[in-house]
């Protein structure tokens, strides 16, 4: 095992940790200053090097946050631990904002210094193997069963130009396949076009996938190129097909059928050399039963079916999808990786994730920011992670993904509590895990109904709209197209609800 480095200018601290720590079974090396550290690790290789570093603030010849800082920039995963005074409160939110795994207030109780270091070592070593891993990881992860065989047909189709359609739930991670399969396709070289069909106005889609001619319709000044174009020898990805609207499933079904279409206002066919992938989180064979999706259309595009498997299906993949995406966010941000504790590992793998690795992902994202330390413990997780019993993330019944709850920092959640308060929920209700929600309405609904009110209908759908969409925009930040999106409702829909409901 690597040595323990420790720096300080007193001789008593070094002695005393080096004599427990060898005790412990745990190497040491000494220095006296900064510059003996940095010095040493120029001319240190990977097995020589520190498994820790164990640092005082203030020594004669440099600063230990001085020394933290530019070992971070050459050893960015050497976990470092920084001593320094009670009272040195300036030092110790310096020590956290440089990417210091933890700080040692003097004076300190020996056997909690042992025990602090010895973490350091566990976490250091748990990294090492998790960094080797995703090394060596692919575009998409995941080692249970269901995603194994997902992995088999993205092989199996890899030479094939075939229609795919990809079912799962909002957030499991259909766009990824998508990806894969064109990656993995003879189209590998062309272009990957991606589009989702419910984010787009129904009047605006068939510009969005076929283009229009010049003066086709008012404000359109240029002839321009849509998806299928724009897809020409590549692949081009439909998501959430399902909210298609019908007559331009008309229109898609003529492209697949006999490869040629008209841009709008066009008198000319186009002919596309595009592969079609589609995606959607509905029940596509019920939607046929209801007549709102052609089942020519849909026979057309389930060729090959992929079936996504939900993340609280796959929760031994749920470790290695975390150090993952910690490690993105902290690349996106621009700040050290944190890691995670087994015991927080084990909190968030016994979640029901109803938003799917989307979720996680931005559990992940939260936590990048809002964690107090570099270690993440059970305790740092979001309220809706932290708080719910242990029995309840795998005895409820997971809901359907598209009514995910996102993980957001407690500002944000306090609004989204806001917009519970009308349907006067019970404590217990658990956010939209189970049906308590489902009970606090109906206790509502019967209040109303016994009051004599006649308007019963009007009031709670009033309410339940503007609960509902204050929650989206709340979890989009106020962007209205990506909150329609997740609602599953058109652009112009929500700005037209906003108005009538008042919401402006």
């Amino acid at each position: 095992m690597k040595p323990i480095w420790i720096v300080d200018d007193d001789q008593s601290i070094r002695f005393v940790l080096e004599k427990a720590l060898l005790r412990e079974d745990l190497p040491t090396r000494s220095f006296t200053n900064p510059r003996e550290v940095l010095s040493a690790l120029e001319g240190a290789n990977d097995e020589d090097g520190p498994q820790i570093l164990v640092s005082d603030i203030r020594m004669p010849g440099g600063s230990g946050l001085d020394l933290l800082a530019k070992v971070k920039e050459k050893h960015p995963g050497l976990p470092v631990i920084i001593m320094t005074a009670f009272s040195d409160l300036d030092s110790a939110v310096s020590a956290f904002q440089g990417g210091a795994f933890e700080y040692l207030p003097k004076p300190f109780d020996l056997p909690k210094a042992v025990e602090l270091i010895r973490r350091a070592v566990e976490e250091s070593q748990r990294e090492e193997v998790a960094e080797e891993r995703m090394s060596a990881a692919p575009e998409m992860l995941g080692q249970a069963p269901a995603m194994q065989d997902v992995f088999r047909a993205i092989g199996r189709l890899s030479q094939s130009n075939v229609t795919v359609m990809i079912t799962g739930e909002s957030g499991s991670g259909k766009e990824l396949v998508a990806r894969a399969l064109h990656k993995h396709s003879p189209r590998a070289s062309g272009p990957f076009v991606a589009i989702n069909t419910a984010a787009i106005p129904k009047d605006l889609l068939e510009s969005e996938l076929f283009g229009h001619e010049r003066g086709a319709f008012t404000g359109a000044q240029t002839m321009r190129r849509g998806r299928f174009e724009q897809a020409e020898g590549g692949t081009l990805f439909l998501d959430e097909i399902g909210d298609m609207p019908f007559d331009l499933q008309t229109r898609l079904l003529r492209v697949l059928s006999d490869g040629h279409f008209y841009r709008v206002g066009g008198h000319s066919s186009v002919k596309a050399n595009v592969r079609v992938i589609a995606a959607t989180h509905q029940d596509l064979e019920q939607r046929v039963k209801e007549g709102v999706f052609r089942e020519d259309l849909f026979h057309r595009l389930n060729v090959i079916r992929l079936r996504l498997p939900r993340l609280s299906d796959r929760r031994e993949d749920v470790p290695m999808l975390t150090r993952h995406f910690l490690q993105q966010s902290a690349k996106q941000l621009g700040v050290e990786p944190k890691r995670i504790s087994d015991a927080a590992l084990a909190r968030l793998s016994s979640f029901s994730f109803p938003g799917n690795v989307r979720q996680l992902e931005n559990i992940c994202h939260w936590l990048t920011v809002m964690a107090p330390a570099q270690v993440i413990e059970a305790k740092d997780l979001p309220p809706e992670v932290a708080a719910l019993p242990d029995t309840a993330a795998t005895e409820a019944p997971a809901p359907r993904a598209d009514s995910s709850v996102r993980t957001m920092p407690a500002d944000e959640g306090a609004s989204t509590a806001e917009t519970q308060a009308d349907f006067a929920l019970p404590a217990h209700a658990g956010g939209l895990n189970g049906t308590a929600w489902e009970s606090g309405l109906e206790v509502e609904a019967q209040e109303l109904l016994a009051s004599g009110r006649h308007d019963v209908w009007d009031e709670l759908t009033k309410r339940f709209e503007s609960k509902l969409i204050l929650t989206a925009l709340a979890n989009t930040r106020g962007r209205r197209i990506e909150a329609a999106q997740k609602l599953g409702i058109g652009r112009n829909t929500i700005t037209r609800k906003i108005q009538e409901l008042g919401l402006e």
